[in-house]
Protein backbone atom coordinates (compact mmCIF):
# COMPACT_ATOMS: atom_id res chain seq x y z
CA UNK A 1 0.00 0.00 0.00
CA UNK A 2 1.72 2.77 -1.32
CA UNK A 3 2.20 6.04 1.58
CA UNK A 4 0.57 9.72 1.59
CA UNK A 5 3.65 11.23 1.68
CA UNK A 6 1.58 14.68 2.89
CA UNK A 7 -0.16 12.87 5.11
CA UNK A 8 2.87 10.92 6.64
CA UNK A 9 4.41 14.45 7.15
CA UNK A 10 1.94 16.21 8.84
CA UNK A 11 1.83 13.71 11.48
CA UNK A 12 5.58 13.33 12.02
CA UNK A 13 5.22 17.09 12.22
CA UNK A 14 2.85 17.18 15.02
CA UNK A 15 4.33 14.32 16.39
CA UNK A 16 7.83 15.77 16.37
CA UNK A 17 7.60 19.14 15.87
CA UNK A 18 9.21 20.00 12.80
CA UNK A 19 8.05 23.07 10.76
CA UNK A 20 8.22 22.89 6.61
CA UNK A 21 10.24 25.67 6.71
CA UNK A 22 12.97 23.57 7.90
CA UNK A 23 13.40 22.34 4.77
CA UNK A 24 12.71 25.67 2.73
CA UNK A 25 9.24 24.79 2.37
CA UNK A 26 5.75 27.16 3.13
CA UNK A 27 3.33 24.02 3.92
CA UNK A 28 2.79 20.24 3.63
CA UNK A 29 2.62 19.27 0.25
CA UNK A 30 4.23 17.70 -2.87
CA UNK A 31 6.68 20.29 -3.14
CA UNK A 32 7.76 20.05 0.47
CA UNK A 33 7.78 15.67 -0.12
CA UNK A 34 10.52 16.84 -2.63
CA UNK A 35 12.45 19.21 -0.92
CA UNK A 36 13.01 16.71 2.09
CA UNK A 37 13.93 14.15 -0.56
CA UNK A 38 16.57 16.64 -1.84
CA UNK A 39 17.85 17.56 1.46
CA UNK A 40 18.20 13.55 2.04
CA UNK A 41 19.99 12.86 -1.60
CA UNK A 42 22.96 15.52 0.12
CA UNK A 43 23.26 13.46 3.44
CA UNK A 44 22.91 10.30 1.66
CA UNK A 45 19.93 9.16 3.43
CA UNK A 46 17.05 6.96 1.20
CA UNK A 47 15.29 10.28 -0.84
CA UNK A 48 11.90 9.10 0.11
CA UNK A 49 10.70 12.80 0.88
CA UNK A 50 9.46 11.03 4.58
CA UNK A 51 10.40 13.13 7.79
CA UNK A 52 10.55 10.08 9.92
CA UNK A 53 12.79 9.67 12.63
CA UNK A 54 16.34 9.20 11.45
CA UNK A 55 15.64 12.46 8.82
CA UNK A 56 14.30 14.58 12.06
CA UNK A 57 17.14 13.57 13.97
CA UNK A 58 19.62 14.77 11.30
CA UNK A 59 18.24 17.78 10.40
CA UNK A 60 17.19 18.95 13.66
CA UNK A 61 21.30 18.50 14.93
CA UNK A 62 21.90 20.79 11.98
CA UNK A 63 19.98 23.14 12.42
CA UNK A 64 20.99 23.59 15.83
CA UNK A 65 24.91 23.62 14.86
CA UNK A 66 24.15 26.24 12.55
CA UNK A 67 20.65 27.98 13.32
CA UNK A 68 21.44 31.20 11.80
CA UNK A 69 21.24 29.46 8.65
CA UNK A 70 18.29 28.43 8.98
CA UNK A 71 16.37 32.37 10.36
CA UNK A 72 13.53 32.81 8.65
CA UNK A 73 13.29 35.70 6.17
CA UNK A 74 10.63 37.71 8.18
CA UNK A 75 13.16 37.31 11.33
CA UNK A 76 16.16 38.72 9.04
CA UNK A 77 14.31 41.22 7.60
CA UNK A 78 12.67 42.78 10.40
CA UNK A 79 15.44 42.10 12.66
CA UNK A 80 13.77 40.41 15.28
CA UNK A 81 15.53 38.90 18.32
CA UNK A 82 14.73 35.28 19.52
CA UNK A 83 15.61 32.62 21.81
CA UNK A 84 15.08 28.03 20.20
CA UNK A 85 13.09 25.63 21.35
CA UNK A 86 13.44 22.22 19.91
CA UNK A 87 14.90 24.17 16.87
CA UNK A 88 12.30 26.93 16.68
CA UNK A 89 12.76 30.15 16.87
CA UNK A 90 10.10 31.92 19.65
CA UNK A 91 10.07 35.64 19.17
CA UNK A 92 11.72 37.73 22.48
CA UNK A 93 11.03 41.37 23.27
CA UNK A 94 15.00 42.26 24.12
CA UNK A 95 17.59 43.08 21.42
CA UNK A 96 20.69 41.81 23.53
CA UNK A 97 20.37 38.26 22.51
CA UNK A 98 23.10 35.63 21.60
CA UNK A 99 23.02 32.07 20.43
CA UNK A 100 25.32 29.68 21.30
CA UNK A 101 25.86 29.30 17.16
CA UNK A 102 27.05 32.97 17.13
CA UNK A 103 30.68 34.05 16.89
CA UNK A 104 30.58 36.05 20.05
CA UNK A 105 27.80 33.53 21.90
CA UNK A 106 28.73 31.01 24.69
CA UNK A 107 29.20 27.74 24.26
CA UNK A 108 27.70 24.78 26.49
CA UNK A 109 31.04 22.58 27.77
CA UNK A 110 29.83 20.40 29.98
CA UNK A 111 27.34 17.99 30.51
CA UNK A 112 23.86 17.91 29.08
CA UNK A 113 21.16 15.40 27.83
CA UNK A 114 20.09 15.98 24.25
CA UNK A 115 16.28 15.28 24.05
CA UNK A 116 14.71 14.80 20.61
CA UNK A 117 10.88 14.22 21.98
CA UNK A 118 9.16 16.85 22.66
CA UNK A 119 10.11 18.08 26.29
CA UNK A 120 6.99 19.99 28.43
CA UNK A 121 9.11 21.51 31.34
CA UNK A 122 6.56 23.09 33.79
CA UNK A 123 9.21 25.00 36.10
CA UNK A 124 11.81 28.15 35.01
CA UNK A 125 14.69 27.99 37.56
CA UNK A 126 16.08 31.13 38.02
CA UNK A 127 20.35 31.16 39.89
CA UNK A 128 22.52 33.94 40.26
CA UNK A 129 26.18 32.37 38.99
CA UNK A 130 28.52 33.90 41.62
CA UNK A 131 30.85 34.81 38.82
CA UNK A 132 31.80 37.96 37.80
CA UNK A 133 30.28 37.96 34.13
CA UNK A 134 28.86 35.20 32.21
CA UNK A 135 31.66 34.35 30.33
CA UNK A 136 33.50 32.89 33.11
CA UNK A 137 29.97 31.43 34.16
CA UNK A 138 29.97 29.47 31.43
CA UNK A 139 33.37 28.15 32.27
CA UNK A 140 32.57 27.58 35.69
CA UNK A 141 29.82 25.47 34.73
CA UNK A 142 32.02 23.12 31.87
CA UNK A 143 34.60 22.56 34.39
CA UNK A 144 31.95 21.71 36.91
CA UNK A 145 30.32 19.16 34.11
CA UNK A 146 26.98 21.44 34.38
CA UNK A 147 24.83 23.22 32.30
CA UNK A 148 22.29 25.91 31.89
CA UNK A 149 20.09 27.17 28.76
CA UNK A 150 20.50 30.86 29.24
CA UNK A 151 22.88 33.41 30.79
CA UNK A 152 22.13 37.31 31.43
CA UNK A 153 24.99 39.01 31.50
CA UNK A 154 25.89 42.25 33.57
CA UNK A 155 24.81 44.68 30.46
CA UNK A 156 21.87 43.11 30.28
CA UNK A 157 23.05 40.46 27.21
CA UNK A 158 20.42 37.40 27.29
CA UNK A 159 23.31 34.52 26.07
CA UNK A 160 21.49 31.17 25.20
CA UNK A 161 23.23 28.56 25.66
CA UNK A 162 21.71 25.15 24.43
CA UNK A 163 18.16 24.49 23.15
CA UNK A 164 15.60 24.50 25.85
CA UNK A 165 14.28 21.34 24.62
CA UNK A 166 17.43 19.35 26.38
CA UNK A 167 17.81 18.76 29.03
CA UNK A 168 20.74 20.96 31.20
CA UNK A 169 22.26 19.99 34.74
CA UNK A 170 21.50 22.76 36.74
CA UNK A 171 18.86 22.18 39.25
CA UNK A 172 19.58 18.20 40.42
CA UNK A 173 16.60 16.42 40.87
CA UNK A 174 14.76 19.13 38.68
CA UNK A 175 16.66 18.98 35.52
CA UNK A 176 14.04 16.91 33.40
CA UNK A 177 11.27 19.27 33.80
CA UNK A 178 13.32 22.64 34.34
CA UNK A 179 15.14 25.25 32.15
CA UNK A 180 17.33 27.40 33.68
CA UNK A 181 19.08 30.74 33.19
CA UNK A 182 22.23 32.12 35.34
CA UNK A 183 22.21 35.62 36.03
CA UNK A 184 25.75 37.51 36.49
CA UNK A 185 26.36 38.62 40.15
CA UNK A 186 29.40 37.72 42.17
CA UNK A 187 27.13 37.93 45.30
CA UNK A 188 29.98 39.13 47.93
CA UNK A 189 29.87 43.05 48.39
CA UNK A 190 33.54 42.91 48.10
CA UNK A 191 33.17 43.05 44.05
CA UNK A 192 31.53 46.42 44.26
CA UNK A 193 35.06 47.44 42.85
CA UNK A 194 35.68 45.35 40.20
CA UNK A 195 32.22 46.62 38.75
CA UNK A 196 32.58 49.77 39.12
CA UNK A 197 36.42 49.75 37.81
CA UNK A 198 34.90 47.55 34.34
CA UNK A 199 32.19 50.32 33.62
CA UNK A 200 29.12 48.81 34.82
CA UNK A 201 28.37 51.42 37.70
CA UNK A 202 27.97 50.22 41.47
CA UNK A 203 25.17 47.26 42.04
CA UNK A 204 22.22 47.14 44.47
CA UNK A 205 22.99 46.09 47.79
CA UNK A 206 20.31 43.87 49.51
CA UNK A 207 19.97 44.25 53.09
CA UNK A 208 18.73 42.27 55.48
CA UNK A 209 16.83 39.25 53.40
CA UNK A 210 15.43 36.49 54.61
CA UNK A 211 15.84 33.12 52.77
CA UNK A 212 15.14 29.31 54.12
CA UNK A 213 14.45 30.43 57.73
CA UNK A 214 17.89 32.67 57.99
CA UNK A 215 18.65 36.40 57.40
CA UNK A 216 21.57 36.62 55.24
CA UNK A 217 24.69 38.43 54.95
CA UNK A 218 24.36 42.03 52.96
CA UNK A 219 24.98 40.84 49.24
CA UNK A 220 24.88 42.53 45.71
CA UNK A 221 21.66 42.51 43.69
CA UNK A 222 21.12 42.38 40.21
CA UNK A 223 21.35 45.28 37.99
CA UNK A 224 17.82 47.06 36.60
CA UNK A 225 19.04 46.13 33.33
CA UNK A 226 19.39 42.25 34.13
CA UNK A 227 15.81 42.32 35.39
CA UNK A 228 14.70 44.03 32.73
CA UNK A 229 16.34 41.12 30.73
CA UNK A 230 14.74 38.69 32.82
CA UNK A 231 11.19 39.72 32.24
CA UNK A 232 11.81 39.70 28.68
CA UNK A 233 12.92 35.92 29.11
CA UNK A 234 9.98 34.94 31.10
CA UNK A 235 7.45 36.56 28.77
CA UNK A 236 8.94 34.77 26.07
CA UNK A 237 9.24 31.41 27.63
CA UNK A 238 5.26 32.05 28.92
CA UNK A 239 4.13 32.50 25.74
CA UNK A 240 6.51 29.93 23.78
CA UNK A 241 6.57 27.22 25.95
CA UNK A 242 3.58 27.76 28.29
CA UNK A 243 5.02 27.86 31.56
CA UNK A 244 2.36 29.41 33.89
CA UNK A 245 3.19 33.16 35.55
CA UNK A 246 2.83 32.14 38.89
CA UNK A 247 5.47 31.93 41.52
CA UNK A 248 5.40 30.15 44.75
CA UNK A 249 3.71 32.71 47.63
CA UNK A 250 3.72 33.41 51.12
CA UNK A 251 -0.19 33.71 52.84
CA UNK A 252 1.00 37.44 52.24
CA UNK A 253 0.96 36.94 48.38
CA UNK A 254 4.64 37.98 48.11
CA UNK A 255 7.37 35.53 46.67
CA UNK A 256 8.03 32.71 49.10
CA UNK A 257 11.37 33.38 50.63
CA UNK A 258 12.36 29.47 51.33
CA UNK A 259 11.74 25.93 49.80
CA UNK A 260 8.55 25.52 48.55
CA UNK A 261 6.90 22.02 48.96
CA UNK A 262 5.02 22.39 45.88
CA UNK A 263 7.97 23.00 44.01
CA UNK A 264 10.14 20.71 45.48
CA UNK A 265 7.90 17.51 44.46
CA UNK A 266 7.49 18.79 40.63
CA UNK A 267 3.76 19.70 41.15
CA UNK A 268 4.05 23.58 40.52
CA UNK A 269 4.21 25.41 36.96
CA UNK A 270 5.80 28.19 36.68
CA UNK A 271 9.10 30.68 37.84
CA UNK A 272 11.22 29.62 40.36
CA UNK A 273 14.50 30.86 42.69
CA UNK A 274 17.17 27.90 42.80
CA UNK A 275 15.83 28.12 46.90
CA UNK A 276 12.67 27.08 46.33
CA UNK A 277 13.16 23.50 45.45
CA UNK A 278 16.17 22.69 47.30
CA UNK A 279 16.77 23.72 51.03
CA UNK A 280 20.89 23.63 50.63
CA UNK A 281 20.19 27.32 47.83
CA UNK A 282 19.93 30.53 48.82
CA UNK A 283 20.06 32.04 45.12
CA UNK A 284 18.23 34.20 43.98
CA UNK A 285 17.30 35.62 47.79
CA UNK A 286 15.57 38.99 47.83
CA UNK A 287 14.54 38.64 44.05
CA UNK A 288 10.45 39.68 44.32
CA UNK A 289 9.73 37.07 41.09
CA UNK A 290 5.89 37.94 41.87
CA UNK A 291 6.44 41.46 41.21
CA UNK A 292 8.16 40.62 38.20
CA UNK A 293 5.35 38.81 37.08
CA UNK A 294 2.47 41.24 37.66
CA UNK A 295 4.27 43.60 35.37
CA UNK A 296 3.81 40.99 32.57
CA UNK A 297 0.13 39.93 33.78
Amino acid sequence: MAIDKVFYNEGSAAKLGWEPEWFGADDFDDKLVKKIADWQKKLGITPDGLCGPTTYRRIYAERLSNIDDFLPKSIKEKDEAFIVHKGNFIPIEWKKVVLWSESDGLKTTGKYKPFFDERKPNLFVTHWDACLDSESCAKVLGKRGLSVHFCIDNDGTIYQLLDTNHIAYHAGNHNGNSIGVEISNAYYTKYQDWYVKKGFGERPVVRGVKCQGSTLEDHLDFYPIQIEALKALYKAVHKGMGIQLKCPLDSDGKTLDKVSTAAAANRFNGFVSHYHISKKKIDCAGLDIEGILNELR
